[in-house]
């Protein structure tokens, strides 16, 4: 018998329904988690479909819950569903083959075998970097500013928690806390709150150039986040948050984020990460 899915506990999605993006966005359940999807949907200010799957059609996105948990959905098909994962698939996969501290992103950030980073992870998304970066042994702060992408990222925290299989993931996980508020905000807040050692920054960008093609999942993220146009205002303040340095992510080819020039660059095959390195990291045991 299937069991009903809680709620995911993002309280500052309270009162979204007015944004643009939410006239674009629906929320469906299968017949085991209809109350759970409808409080969803009085949560965020969305329209609930309830048995008129019919309408489906004429809505872009649908917020689906369901006993695999929650996932965003097209409306028309166009592209796979969209969920925050931990314990399965890709992610649990580059947890255990990834490469460890030597990958791009752990000397990016300055991991090193031994060392505790706290870091910051400004612009969150579904997690992914942040992941990494936990299973690296750094606790990670996650800063996700939009509703519907704080609760998969919430739903997948909770999913990945109950089934993990391994001690290293359960341990990873255990390392990030969600914060559901807009970066600049947190950053502003900041004097009252634990300061973290790396900042760490991955800005939604459109992809621009025949070349740069995204798959459609990305694309549809887009979609409904837009891009990250205010992520040039973020650089200072993060530079004044940090403790020890700010990092990053950005396309091979792309300006410096805020046109500053980094102190160094650690480049990957289509991204790079832009380190401002502000005093030296510590050293691992």
């Amino acid at each position: 018998m299937q069991r009903e899915q809680p709620l995911p506990d993002v309280s500052a999605a309270e009162g979204t329904g007015q944004a643009p993006w939410a006239e674009r966005v629906a929320v469906a359940a299968d017949s085991c988690n209809r109350e759970t999807g409808r409080a969803l949907a009085a949560r965020l200010g969305l329209v609930f479909l309830d048995a008129e799957l019919d309408r489906a059609a004429n809505i872009a996105f649908i917020l689906r819950v369901g006993a695999d948990g929650l996932a965003l959905c097209s409306g028309a098909g166009r592209f796979g569903s969209i969920s925050s994962e931990f314990a399965t698939g890709r992610l649990r996969h580059r947890h255990q083959f990834g490469g460890g501290v030597g990958q791009s992103i752990a000397r990016a950030v300055g991991i090193r075998q031994g060392t505790q980073l706290h870091i910051a992870d400004l612009t969150a998304g579904l997690g992914a970097d942040a992941f990494v970066l936990a299973g690296l042994g750094a606790r990670v702060s996650m800063i996700e500013r939009h509703p519907v992408i704080a609760m998969l990222l919430d739903d997948g925290l909770r999913r990945g928690r109950e089934l993990a299989q391994s001690t290293a993931i359960s341990d990873a996980l255990s390392r990030m806390q969600l914060i559901h508020v807009d970066a600049m905000e947190w950053l502003r807040d900041g004097s009252s709150a634990e300061r973290p050692d790396v900042v760490y920054l991955d800005p939604m960008f459109p992809e621009r150039g025949k070349s740069a093609q995204v798959r459609k999942e990305m694309q549809a993220l887009q979609q409904i986040v837009g891009g990250d146009d205010d992520a040039d205002g973020l650089l200072e303040p993060a530079l004044t948050m940090a403790g020890y340095r700010v990092v990053v992510k950005r396309p091979r080819r792309a300006p410096p984020l805020a046109h500053r020039p980094p102190t160094f660059t650690v480049a990957g095959r289509s991204t790079r990460f832009d380190v401002y390195a502000l005093r030296r990291m510590p050293s691992g045991s």
